[in-house]
């Protein structure tokens, strides 16, 4: 069995879901891709807290931080190791303000999401839909 240890930068995304059942999705600047919002915690911030941030900084909006619904590991391009977590949170649909990080915001629908974001991201994507309907029915 391996025992080394992963030393990883971490991220915390959000998987934002509206009361329509869609799921913000944003275009990077930097290579076109699609994501969901979020980003790298910083040094002795809580994790909630960087997600609020995250939403704040990158889309202007404040959703309500829900429990984690995926977390996936991987070497990126450089080597280097990484760890994303992402969050069930909720929102109310409307028009995103973006930061220079990106240039087009999107809410779609799960069927959308799984033809442009990764795996990992559309499992989070999958997950949040699932909680954010078992709340609205409760």
């Amino acid at each position: 069995m391996d025992e080394r240890l992963l030393r990883a930068t971490a991220s915390i995304r959000g998987a934002v879901c509206s009361p329509a059942g869609t799921t913000l999705t944003i275009r990077r600047a930097s290579d076109d891709g699609w994501e969901l919002p979020g980003g790298r915690i910083r040094e002795g911030e809580a994790v909630t807290d960087c997600l609020r941030r995250e939403l704040t900084e990158e889309v202007a909006i404040d959703a309500t931080v829900r429990e984690p619904v995926h977390a996936h590991a991987w070497r990126n391009d450089d080597g280097d190791d990484r760890l994303a977590v992402y969050y069930h949170c909720s929102a109310v649909e409307m028009e995103p303000l973006l930061s220079d990080e990106h240039t087009e915001a999107e809410w779609v629908s799960e069927a959308v999401a799984r033809e442009r974001l990764s795996a990992p991201q559309t499992t989070a994507v999958a997950r949040a839909i699932r909680a954010d309907r078992r709340e609205r029915t409760e």
